[in-house]
């Protein structure tokens, strides 16, 4: 029997399930915001939308403080907080608070990258993402609760850092992911060594300063390499080589080169002629896995400008191979993969890919820029213990690149 208690009842729960559900507020820590550093690339993204699978996306995330670390001569975080109603706080905590007593927000993205700041010996750039980490650590200790949080690309330049920063997650148990955008653009062909793949070696090939790409190549290598049979097992050890070493270690093993070929042949950038007279400063990064995988990431400024992989599983006659597209010529793109995902940590509370690879690959390229360091010396990695399995599903961007303008 319907009556006008049971009517209006009805209506009202049918009213409450018909509204949206309210975005997750979140909260930006980031080192410098200007145009096209990380800031940019990807807050810009959270704030305002972007284009992803072919589609323009609005923000599912809504923006509710920041925090500069240093504030560029072509600051963007002043007007784009006012554009879009954001204060800027002057501490991580009163950010993640909105100027309170505790935690205030339902999410947390550091972007640790660009800024003034100086590098180590090593050839280190010191971003504060450990510093930055801890802050909002802190926030969660004394509020007695957490929240999901991203931390742009590598987590640190020293391992213990890095452990740290992981071990917090787990023993606080809020979401932790990390890593570069690389592993999410587009890929040609749309290519993912299928899970339990028996792999012996591979290969990725890109360009870049050692560290600042290496993280990118390593990390693109990673992603397919995670996938073979058994699953991740860790790193033993790890050595950089550079100039004509590069090439007389490839020539030492003959399995490099076919692979090498593969990889590059993906290339959309290749500088046309002979790779060994072209590349003037070649680097060479060899990771031998605990379980006698090795992988190789060769660095071709001059001959490349993009990320490419090569595999060859057992069984298959042919090199599986493909490029990570960025789209050149395009104000970053690709970084619309990476919000994607970073909104789905916050929306679900999980992380989608396991941050176990963000995790290993920083403490591999510590140890690769230790190598180059100590004149390209092997690295026994004995702590390079991080065993995990890899995500089900792909992650990577298949729909249409969009038009070179401006998706943000």
């Amino acid at each position: 029997m319907i009556t006008r208690r049971n009517f209006t009842c009805a209506a009202a729960a049918a009213s409450l399930q018909a509204a949206p559900a309210a975005k997750p507020k979140i909260a930006l820590v980031i080192t410098e915001y200007r145009r096209n550093a990380h800031a940019d690339v990807i807050g810009t993204r959270l704030l305002g939308g972007y284009d992803y699978n072919g589609k323009r996306q609005q923000p599912r995330v809504q923006v509710v403080s920041m925090f500069t670390d240093q504030i560029a001569a072509n600051d963007l975080s002043r007007p784009y907080a006012k554009k879009h109603n954001v204060p800027i706080y002057d501490t991580v905590r009163d950010a993640l608070t909105l100027g309170g007593a505790s935690l205030a927000v339902e999410g947390v993205a550091i972007v640790g990258e660009h800024g003034r700041y100086p590098y180590n010996e090593k050839g280190q750039h010191l971003y504060p993402r450990y510093e930055l980490f801890s802050q909002v650590v802190e926030v969660f200790k004394s509020s007695g609760r957490t929240v999901p949080v991203f931390s742009d690309k590598h987590l640190s330049t020293e391992w213990w850092k890095a452990k740290w920063m992981y071990d917090q997650s787990r023993e606080m148990h809020f979401p932790f992911l990390a890593g570069s955008s690389v592993t999410v653009a587009w890929r040609r062909p749309e290519m993912e060594l299928p899970a339990g793949a028996k792999l012996r070696h591979a290969v990725a090939a890109a360009y870049g300063g050692l560290e600042a790409y290496g993280y990118h190549s390593l990390e693109s290598l990673q992603c397919q390499a995670e996938r073979r049979a058994g699953g991740e097992t860790g790193v033993a050890a790890a050595q950089c080589l550079e100039g004509a070493d590069v090439w007389r270690w490839t020539d030492a093993n003959p399995w490099a080169q076919p692979l090498l070929d593969a990889a590059v042949a993906r290339s959309e950038t290749r500088t046309a002629g002979n790779l060994r007279e072209i590349v003037k400063q070649p680097a060479l990064f060899i990771v031998q896995y605990k379980d006698g995988f090795q992988g190789l990431v060769y660095m071709l400024n001059g001959g490349i400008q993009d990320f490419t992989f090569a595999a060859q599983v057992e069984g298959r006659k042919q090199i599986d191979s493909t490029l990570f597209f960025l789209q050149p010529g395009r104000p970053y793109a690709h970084f619309s993969g990476l919000v994607w995902w970073i909104e789905d940590l916050m929306l679900n509370k999980r992380a989608p890919y396991p941050v176990e690879r963000t995790l290993l690959v920083t403490g591999t390229l510590a140890s690769l820029m230790e190598s180059a360091w100590r004149g390209h010396t092997r690295i026994e990695t004995p702590h390079l213990d991080v065993a995990y399995q890899p995500a089900k599903g792909t992650f990577y961007n298949r729909g249409a690149a969009p038009p070179l303008k401006e998706d943000i």
